[in-house]
């Protein structure tokens, strides 16, 4: 990790632990007090801002879970909605796009999803791919909610005609409108096979003994570290999650001994997302937690 760590932004209390420093006066006079803290963002929970390099060997890494699409017919210049948000038909006959325009990707492997709209239902064929109209009425995403998308840019549907040219009203423009790069994204990104590698890579080299014997060199005596739902299940997590961040955590409890520091915990993740932003953990961007059907 960079020396620029150093920095004396002390972010330690920024999210969900206002109770840290009542939890800790609590215990009396103690010689670790007052905390003078870094946060370790970015380690045990991706927050992909910090270092987008992480995500740059995912194949087609602009279509990730949660990324949120508009499509508009090229012949008639007009958007797809989902009616009322969701729970009828998609239809293609809005002139301006907003929320019922816009669908979240759910990514089953480079160019194969699933697409969500606004009130959570998933697009596809009605009828469980029997019909002959789109709607947005399941829940859940089968057959007929799995659709790819060939190249960014342009997605394509059956059509009779000849050529795939702007005058055919199959054919639409897909513009990109918002992006996840959370935890969620980079492992299911990379997929099984070579996401556990790539974060454990990520975990042995972001931060060291090195780092928290330079913090305490400096000052500093103690360290708040994100972390998220899924490792209470290490090493074994729900997928896309892997394993290996719980040992990580293990290896900054003996590092922090070492050099005197104490470590402050931060339940940065929760399961089904506390605000749908990109350290939470969340798959769509959906504020799910709380909500009596989580998808996992």
């Amino acid at each position: 990790m960079s020396s620029c760590l150093y920095v004396k932004c002390v972010w330690a209390f920024y999210l969900f632990s206002s109770w840290v420093p009542t939890l800790l006066f609590a215990q009396g006079a103690d010689p670790y007090l007052p905390v003078k803290a870094v946060n370790l963002g970015n380690w045990l929970v991706t927050e992909g801002w910090m270092k987008p390099e992480l995500f740059a060997g995912i194949p087609n890494q602009d279509l990730l879970d949660g990324t949120q699409v508009q499509f508009m017919s090229t012949k008639l210049q007009k958007y797809l909605a989902a009616e009322n948000g969701g729970g009828t038909d998609v239809v293609a006959n809005r002139t301006s796009p907003s929320g019922w325009e816009t669908f979240r990707l759910w990514r089953i492997n480079k160019s194969t999803f699933n697409l969500r709209v606004f009130n959570k239902q998933f697009f596809g064929l009605e009828n469980q791919g029997k019909g002959n109209k789109v709607v947005s009425v399941l829940n859940s995403p089968g057959n007929s909610e799995t659709f790819q998308i060939a190249k960014p840019g342009l997605v394509t549907a059956d059509y009779g005609g000849s050529g795939w040219d702007d005058n055919n009203p199959s054919v639409f423009q897909m513009k990109i409108v918002r992006t996840l790069q959370g935890e969620y994204q980079i492992t299911n990104g990379y997929g099984p096979d070579r996401a556990p590698q790539v974060m454990q890579d990520h975990w042995n080299a972001y931060i060291t003994n090195e780092d928290f014997r330079f913090l305490s060199s400096n000052g500093l005596n103690a360290v708040r570290i994100p972390v998220g739902w899924w490792i209470a299940s290490d090493p074994t997590p729900p997928k896309p999650f892997v394993g290996g961040s719980l040992k990580a955590l293990d290896n900054a409890f003996t590092w922090a001994q070492n050099n005197g520091m104490k470590i402050i915990v931060d339940l940065h993740a929760v399961q089904g997302s506390q605000n749908g932003n990109d350290h939470s953990g969340t798959r769509d961007g959906f504020q799910e937690w709380g909500d009596s059907n989580i998808q996992d």
